[in-house]
This record gives C-alpha cells, structure tokens and sequence, in this order.
C-alpha cells in the first residue's frame, strides 16, 4: 500500500522527470529542422510556428535532401544508448521515433510530394492560410512572412510539376476543387488584407496576389489536362496501414480489431441517440441564433461557465494563467480560403499569453454539420475545439517541462481527448440545461464512430472517395458537402479519422485499469491533470507511464 501511495502521489504531478541528455539533444536537433520541413496542413492540429522568413521548398534537391536528413535522425536515434534509462526516458524515445518515422510516412509510403496533387495546393494556398488565421493585429513582420509565402507560389508550382510522378486522380480532383475560382479567392483575400496591412505593402502585395493567382490557375490547367491518365488507386495497403498505427500512431490493435471497436460504438451511439430523442419528444427545440454577435456573446458566458463547471465538479484543474477561447466573425481577409482548413487559432507554443479563438460565420439553417451544431448551441463546439478540448489540451501541454512532449504531435491523444471530454461532459451534466443539446453530442458520436469504418476501408482499398461520403452522409446523417470533404480528408490523410474513436477507447481503457489498480485512492481529477499536461503523448504510453501496463507496449516495441 506504501508503494501505491507513494506512485498517487508521483503520478498526481504533471509529467515525470526525464534525465536523458542525448535523447533531448537529439530531439531538439529534430524539431529545429522539422519546423522547417514539415508540410502545411488544414488540419489545426499539427500547426506550428515557423520561423520569419520560412517558405516552402520542395525542390527535388530539398526532397533528397529530407528523405538523407531522416535517414541520418534514424540512425542517431537507434544509436543512443538505451541501459538506465527510466520509463519516462522509454516513452521519450517512442515519442521521438514516431516523430521521425512520420517524415518517413509523409515522403516514403505516402509519398505526397509524388502522388499528390492537393499536397501542393496546401504548401501554397495552405502555408500562406497558416498566417491569415493569427487573431492578434498585423504586424509588419507577418506583412513580409505574407509576402514571402505568396511570392514563393510560382516556384512551388514548378515544383509540383517536377515531382508529380505517379499522381492519383482522387487527390488531383480534390486539389481542382480547393482551386476552384482561385484568381477571384486570392485577390478577394488581399483586399481583405490591405484593410490591416500598412500601404507600404499594398503594391507589393498586389504584384505578387497576381503572380500567385496566374500559377495556380496554371497548375489547375496542368492537373485537368493530365487527369484522364493518373492512377486511381489512392490506398496506402493493409501494409503501409499496419505500419503507421504499430510505428506513428502506436495503436496497439490491428485494422479488424478497429472495426470490431468503431461498430461496437456505433450501436452504442445509435441507440443512445435514440433514446435522447425519445426523452425529449415533448421538449420545445430551441432556434438559432439570430446573429453571430449573439452566438460569440453566448460562447462567452458558456466558455467561462465550462471552466466554472470544470472547478466546481472536481473534473480537472483549470490554471489561472490560461486565457481563454472565444469566438470572433470570420473576417474579409480569411473568408474567400476559409476552405483550406479549420478555421481557428489555437495560438502557440510562444503565445500562450492569448486567447484561442475560433472564427464563426453568420447563423443560417445551410449551415454544414458542425456550424449548425454551433449555431444551436455553442458548448459540443467549445468543449472539443476549446476548452476543455483542443485548445486547453494545447496550452497545458505547451507548459510540459519535457520539450519532446511540448513539440511531439499525433492526432491519436488530441483529437482522442477532444472525443473523450465531450461525453466526460455529458455524463457529468454540463448540457442537462439545454436537453436537445444531448441529441447533438449523440450526432457527433455517430459520426466518429462511423469514421473508423471509412477510415480503414479508404486506407485498405475497399471505399472509393465517393463511397465513404454518400456513406457518411446518409448513415450519420449529414449534409453531403462536409461528408465528401471528409471522405476525401480522410483518404489523403490515413489514419487520422481513427482518432477520435479510438483515442476515446483508449482513455477509458485507461481509466477502467487505473481505478481496478487502486481502488478507492485512483483520483479521476489527477489523471486528467496529468492526460491534459501530457495531451500531445498517445494515449498507449500514457497507460504504460501511468500505471506501469506495458502489455500495449509489447505489441508496439
């Protein structure tokens, strides 16, 4: 009993100490150079802060350049001497592999810069989005990084042209829809930008808007002329599959064991939807709102009712520093590219000092599956995205003293607590209030639940495109924009939709063995501490961290 008291009070800390120089030197080495490799992605996960003057560059020589670099990183990392190490320094070591495996993901078995087309739309388009979506007033100095990326546009472009060598007609289809009415988007968004850009910049900013706008109408003509004779087959394989969820993901399971878990949930949230509906039968459905000055002032009060609520119930701890999340209008500058990925901020590393904020648009019954959810009711949105989701996730671990697990990032934990919190919410009473808000955390369960199955059927083969979004749209039910959206994400991105799910399972999974472990003296607020602190680490190394199981870890390592 000593013994497990004495590891309450150890695992009540956030984080563990970690005494291994070469694997922190190693991975600062990393880290310093993959913020300047890694790809831009819609995704507000795997956002980072790029260094002033940073440009894509994906020249064939930086390709070859890359794939040396994470050869050279293997190597190393296999080289560190493994004896004495504790177990926070073993779970250091799988972070930092994974990390290094992922580039591997991204340029060998997917082999984006080469199979996909869309891949170059976001290392354009994208990378210049990355900065559109800071919420602080313009500085002179985002003006010129701006400046830099849209100017940089028409080198990418010949590079796209160069490297596509095998590309897949499913992607390109993808990259021509986020290119559609591109000159018309592009000069929109710099219009937007002049109304918070000093006038120093504006001529330069129209000559390289237009530069910027004739290459990628180019590259859409280059795509559409070649389409007819690209590859259809857009699947990573069972082994491309296997090898991310055993090497990146560290998922301890196989793709039948993913399907059997998101088809257990996908009962579970179908009957629990119906049940909620069946509950509020004679409960008046509330209407939306009828303003977004009205939705942000509602977000408001309810965002600082969840961090109340999160104090009061004892659920987790909300520090004092943390600022907040809130909404704000979509502005001029963003809108025309608000296709290009979330449309948040959710700050940074360096920023820990602002607010996260989420852009919103006018309410409106059109609305796609996840802003009529808000439109309704703010809270699903705001728990997930925010707080005590992504947003606070981040920002706490952001503050861990172990920079592998500050800068470390796979959907798998994240988007996996962002599932978890919503029903931890539910279950705890957060949305009793507002009863029909119930049936939109049941709709949001059915969709994730839903995902695994897309997800592994796009990433085997079996699913085209177009089959997981009429599957989505029809099965969840949503509307069959953001399932096609989804669907093509998702095929792009193998691996990700499995994460809301299964990172979900996993924590319960998590909790289930910690409270049989130590009965009456588990704290639930001290694991959550603790998960919240080490947000950005798989949920299979928490476990083997926080209760010493490492039943997982043999099927990993």
């Amino acid at each position: 009993m000593k013994n497990v008291l004495i590891f309450l009070l150890l695992i009540s800390i956030p984080g563990f100490a970690q005494n291994n120089q070469g694997l922190q030197q190693l991975s600062e080495e990393f880290w310093a150079w993959r913020v300047v490799e890694q790809p831009a992605t819609g995704d507000d996960i795997p956002r980072v802060e790029r260094p002033d003057g940073w440009v894509p560059d994906y020249s064939p020589k930086a390709l070859q350049h890359y794939h040396q670099k994470y050869l050279e990183f293997k190597q190393r990392l296999e080289a560190l001497p493994r004896t004495g190490w504790s177990r926070s320094d073993s779970v250091d070591y799988l972070l930092l592999r994974s990390a290094i495996e992922r580039v591997n993901w991204e340029l060998n078995v997917l082999r984006w810069p080469h199979r996909n087309p869309d891949f170059y739309v976001h290392q354009t388009l994208g990378a210049v989005y990355e900065l559109l979506l800071i919420h602080t007033p313009m500085t002179d100095q985002r003006a010129r990084n701006i400046l830099l990326r849209l100017q940089s546009i028409p080198k990418t472009v010949q590079h796209a042209k160069q490297n596509l060598t095998e590309p897949v007609a499913a992607f390109a289809d993808i990259a021509l829809r986020n290119l559609k009415d591109v000159h018309q988007k592009l000069h929109q968004t710099a219009q937007g930008l002049k109304k918070i850009m000093v006038k120093q910049f504006h001529k330069a900013l129209d000559i390289a808007t237009e530069q910027a706008a004739e290459a990628l109408e180019d590259y859409a003509r280059w795509l559409q002329a070649r389409k007819a004779s690209m590859s259809n087959n857009f699947s990573v394989g069972r082994k491309g599959y296997e090898y991310f969820l055993k090497n990146i993901a560290l998922m301890p399971y196989t793709p039948e064991e993913l399907l059997k878990m998101g088809a257990l949930e996908w009962n579970r949230s179908v009957a629990f939807h119906l049940y909620e509906k069946l509950r509020n039968a004679d409960v008046p459905k509330p209407g939306l709102f009828t303003s977004a000055e009205k939705q942000i002032a509602q977000s408001h009060q309810d965002e600082e009712a969840i961090r109340r609520f999160l104090e009061e119930k004892n659920i987790m701890a909300v520090p004092d520093w943390m600022r907040h999340y809130i909404n704000k209008k979509i502005p001029d500058h963003i809108r025309p590219l608000a296709h290009m990925g979330v449309i948040d901020d959710l700050t940074s590393p360096t920023r820990l000092d602002e607010d996260g904020v989420s852009y919103i648009p006018e309410p409106s019954p059109d609305l796609p599956f996840f802003r009529l959810a808000s439109a309704q009711d703010p809270r699903p949105i705001i728990v997930h995205e925010g707080v005590p989701g992504h947003y606070f996730q981040l920002v706490r671990s952001w503050k861990n003293p172990d920079p592998i697990r500050r800068h470390y990032y796979d959907s798998g934990a994240n988007e996996g607590i962002g599932f978890y919190v919503e029903e931890l919410m539910l279950q705890f009473g957060l949305f009793d209030d507002r009863p029909h808000t119930r049936e939109i955390i049941y709709r949001f369960m059915r969709l994730r639940a839903l995902r695994v199955d897309v997800d592994v059927n796009l990433a085997l083969g079996n699913y085209t495109i177009e089959d997981a979004a009429r599957y989505l749209a029809q099965t969840v039910p949503m509307d069959y924009a953001t399932a096609l959206q989804e669907a093509g994400f998702f095929a792009l991105t193998p691996g990700q939709a499995i994460s809301y799910q299964i990172g979900k399972l996993q924590i319960l999974k998590l909790i289930a063995d910690a409270k049989i472990k130590f009965g009456d003296k588990f704290n639930l607020k001290n694991y959550h501490d603790y998960m919240m602190v080490n947000g950005n680490v798989p949920i299979a190394l928490q476990r083997w961290e926080y209760l010493g199981l490492r039943d997982e870890i043999d099927r990993l390592w």
